[in-house]
């Protein structure tokens, strides 16, 4: 993953809820390589609010062939990235972009002929709304079926998209809404999409469809719900797709977990064609923050083992990671670490963010 940031304009700002704005980007002329992107995937945005660098990770909404770069931020309380998007972000205001990335996505083929089932919860809707489009337009003869769950109608993002993709694919695409504080009139559309509400939904609509992929995007516990209601109805795991807004895993947790013999391990980093090196205690803080220590400007995001932003691979030594949410299994067995969540379980780690 390239660490460098590029500047993108804003050019069109919507309020799509209450609590929700999209952004659409320009993207010079020179930098449309740079910014091409896959259904599902991210941008890491930075920019500073009240004189402190902030960087947050927010999902692609729109639909690679539609050209136009755009995510939506929900406000979240205490939040100072979605507060600031939301209250202060205009048109012409310029914001700092790492390239397009993520491992949640999809890759359409027009000779497909596959049943989707798509789980979104709140803004999880984003890179799932950036998926589902993809399926419908390009990939003719494929279905898909989207639950999507909400307090109420007044909260779901994107609704007249989604009713006008509805409208559109009558024959192709079910929406199915869940509310947690709105009835709609039976008892499986209200509430929250936990365990048991998965397991009804899928009685009620999937039980006699063949379904090829699944894709999740919403709260930890959502998420690893459906999947794990999908796995026991036969659906492979690798067919099965996450994206997760955070972790509830405590650092406290984490710790007692992995705490093992502790000795020094030297640290080198490899980015941008430049080496860094540093010493790191196998039971000190985690490669990226004692990098930053040292002044090493690494890419990073979420710092919770989600995003992907700071993937790097090992080229010498081991690592143990705290968690990992972000990293597909093939990843893993090609040598890609999350630095945020790598401690060092080698005398020397030699890490390359270029490979």
């Amino acid at each position: 993953m390239s660490s460098d940031f590029y500047s993108l304009t804003v050019n069109e700002v919507i309020k799509e809820t209450e609590d929700c704005v999209s952004l659409s980007f320009n993207v010079p002329a020179e930098l449309k390589d740079q910014f091409d992107f896959i259904s599902g995937q991210y941008l890491t945005l930075k920019t500073k609010i009240n004189g402190e660098e902030v960087r947050r990770s927010y999902s692609l909404c729109s639909e690679p062939s539609s050209g136009i770069l755009k995510v939506a931020i929900k406000r979240v309380e205490g939040g100072l990235f979605s507060s600031f998007a939301n209250q202060s972000i205009q048109n012409g205001d310029t914001l700092e972009s790492l390239p397009p990335a993520g491992n949640f996505k999809h890759a359409p083929q027009a000779e497909a002929e596959k049943n989707y089932v798509l789980f979104a919860a709140g803004s999880g809707i984003t890179p799932i709304l950036s998926i589902l489009k993809s399926i419908l337009l390009h990939e003719s003869n494929s279905r898909v079926v989207l639950f999507y769950g909400n307090k109420g109608f007044h909260s779901v993002i994107f609704r007249e998209e989604i009713e006008s993709l509805k409208n559109r694919f009558l024959n192709r695409l079910s929406v199915n809404h869940i509310f947690s504080k709105e009835n709609l009139g039976n008892t499986l559309q209200k509430g929250r999409i936990d365990r048991n509400k998965c397991e009804n939904l899928f009685k009620a609509f999937l039980a006699n469809i063949d379904i090829d992929a699944v894709y999740i995007c919403g709260p930890e516990q959502m998420t690893l719900d459906i999947r794990n209601v999908m796995m026991e109805n036969d659906i492979p795991k690798n067919n099965i797709h996450l994206e997760l807004f955070g972790t509830s895993i405590k650092k406290e947790t984490i710790q007692k977990i992995n705490k093992g013999p502790s000795f020094d391990s030297l640290i080198a980093l490899k980015l941008d064609g430049d080496e860094y090196e540093f010493p790191l205690n196998t039971n000190g803080e985690n490669i990226l923050d004692a990098a930053q220590k040292t002044g090493v400007d690494l890419p990073f995001a979420c710092k919770g083992g989600v995003c992907c932003t700071c993937k790097a691979k090992i080229l010498e030594g081991s690592v143990n990671m705290d968690v990992n949410y972000g990293l597909e299994q093939d990843e893993i067995d090609a040598g890609y670490v999350l630095t945020c969540q790598s401690h060092p379980t080698t005398k020397k780690v030699f890490i390359s963010f270029d490979d």
